[in-house]
């Protein structure tokens, strides 16, 4: 059968480079590496660096050779808006969790939360949430989470470049979180209200930048054009071999 009139033909095999797609609340990582990569007629096609279901925002997609970068790109600078309720802890860290309501006698003063939160930026310790993907004896942690065992999340060493107060009308704390690999913000969420002496875990996360790639040069999924060409493409970054 041969091409529609009118539509542009795509030779997925040459298609090389990145396109940055702002992912809605409600769907994963992975289904917008399916929808790109529908888009893109089948062309090989990854995603450097998973949000929640839960959270929106920047998620970069490597299509072709360019999935050789996936590794670089996740090591750059990430930039989220969040918002923290300080009301509550959960069993997840995030809204998904089931509730415990901490009393709170006298809400934090704008003050103290922001002497806190310098307490949690530089290179800082961090226990990722029992419902995360990373593993513990081979299984994902979240599998174990959801099947009742009981086990220990390892700290680990993240780095958080700086915290900054968005807005803040109890128990809702907006902040803006520019931080390195693996950090969660979900981790930090609850880690802030026990240093507060009250509940703390994420209400709403938007990832607003990954390096250089922002949302202001994204595609909203719902709006990927189809279908993809090299032309909406992004080249793939210049990789330095190791020194």
């Amino acid at each position: 059968m041969g091409k529609s009139a009118g539509q542009p033909e795509v030779q997925t095999e040459s298609l090389c480079g990145l396109i940055v797609v702002d992912k809605p609340v409600g769907c994963s990582s992975m289904d917008v590496v399916r929808r790109v990569r529908r888009a893109a007629k089948g062309a090989k096609t990854g995603h450097a660096g998973t949000l929640d279901p839960l959270a929106s925002g920047v998620v970069i997609c490597a299509l072709g050779k360019a999935t050789r970068s996936i590794e670089h790109l996740m090591g750059l600078t990430k930039i989220y808006e969040a918002r923290v309720d300080l009301s509550a802890l959960t069993t997840t860290d995030d809204l998904e969790g089931e509730r415990e309501e901490v009393a709170v006698a006298s809400p934090p003063d704008p003050q103290r939360i922001s002497k806190t939160l310098q307490d949690f930026v530089g290179n800082i310790r961090q226990k990722p949430p029992r419902y995360s993907a990373i593993h513990i004896d081979g299984q994902r942690a979240y599998k174990l989470a959801r099947k009742g065992k009981a086990f220990e999340v390892p700290e680990r060493q993240v780095v958080v470049h700086a915290i900054d107060v968005l807005g803040y009308d109890w128990p809702m704390l907006d902040i803006r979180v520019t931080c390195g690999k693996g950090t969660y913000i979900r981790s930090l969420a609850r880690d802030i209200g026990l240093s507060l002496g009250t509940g703390g875990h994420l209400a709403s996360l938007r990832r607003t930048a990954v390096g250089a790639y922002t949302l202001s040069g994204s595609y909203p999924m719902d709006r990927l054009p189809e279908p993809i060409t090299r032309d909406h493409l992004r080249p793939m970054p210049v990789l330095l071999p190791d020194a």
